[in-house]
């Protein structure tokens, strides 16, 4: 099989459940967004020498691809009936378990007293900019949902990936033995 296609060429893309839609659809952007978080994910845990934040970002990129197929198949009611292909979507449990691993780096940091920079060690520094793309695939999925019916749990999830790649930063730099880079607003 081969790489390429030519079927995107006019600027669609194939639908996981069938069809085909234009690429800069919200639904085709906010697929987009999550694939570049996942990538600044990956950047981030090829840095990574702490097995234990090594372990929870790949589980964070495994299901940032259920995420991914669960944006690629509509909701339609059609599809809630059963006609759709089985996709596994984000959940409850998700939620859970991306809090409990908050938690857990949370735990390993002392309380946070002021606004940090992103930086640290490069380690915190790829997990910081992981956070921004994070961000920016909730706005986009935000975005979705506004303009059609959409998983309310995929906006939690990502919201949630942000504040674990934060306390991961702030894990990463104390582990490392380096301070977080307190922000210093101009007097």
């Amino acid at each position: 099989m081969s790489l390429y296609t030519r079927t995107g060429d006019d600027g669609t893309t194939g639908m996981f459940g069938g069809g085909r839609i234009r690429k800069d659809e919200p639904r085709m952007v906010a697929i987009g967004e999550v694939d570049a978080a996942n990538c600044a994910i990956g950047l981030a845990a090829s840095a990574c020498q702490m097995p234990r934040i090594s372990d929870v970002l790949q589980q964070v990129q495994h299901r940032l691809f259920d995420l991914g197929a669960d944006l690629a198949t509509p909701m339609t009611e059609a599809q809630q009936g059963g006609s759709a292909p089985a996709v596994r979507r984000i959940d409850a449990e998700d939620i859970t378990a991306i809090e409990r691993a908050i938690d857990a780096a949370e735990a390993k940091t002392p309380p946070l007293k002021q606004f940090v920079l992103p930086g640290g060690t490069e380690l915190a520094a790829r997990l910081h900019q992981a956070r921004a793309a994070a961000r920016q695939a909730e706005r986009a999925c935000i975005t979705l949902q506004s303009a059609e019916p959409a998983n309310e749990f995929v906006v939690v999830y990502l919201n949630r990936l942000s504040d674990l790649l934060f306390a991961l930063a702030r894990q990463a730099n104390h582990e490392a033995g380096a301070q977080d880079v307190p922000w210093a607003p101009r007097r």
